[in-house]
């Protein structure tokens, strides 16, 4: 799954630590999002697309396998 919260964080200007501490997370946890490595449970993407007032959809790009 990919997504966009790299660019997304970066044009509100957060750091990964603070988005993290905002999601009640760790900074690694955010990493491993950004480069793709690991998929977030719904809940973590939910409080992600509400941080930048986004729908999921908007955020994540669900691709079949």
């Amino acid at each position: 799954m990919r997504n966009h919260i790299k660019s997304l964080r970066e044009e509100s200007n957060l750091t990964q630590e603070d988005l993290a501490k905002s999601l009640g997370t760790s900074r690694q946890t955010i990493i491993s999002l950004e480069k793709e490595k690991y998929n977030p449970s719904i809940m973590l993407a939910h409080k992600i697309s509400k941080a930048f007032n986004k729908k999921i959809e908007e955020v994540f790009i669900f691709e079949e396998e």
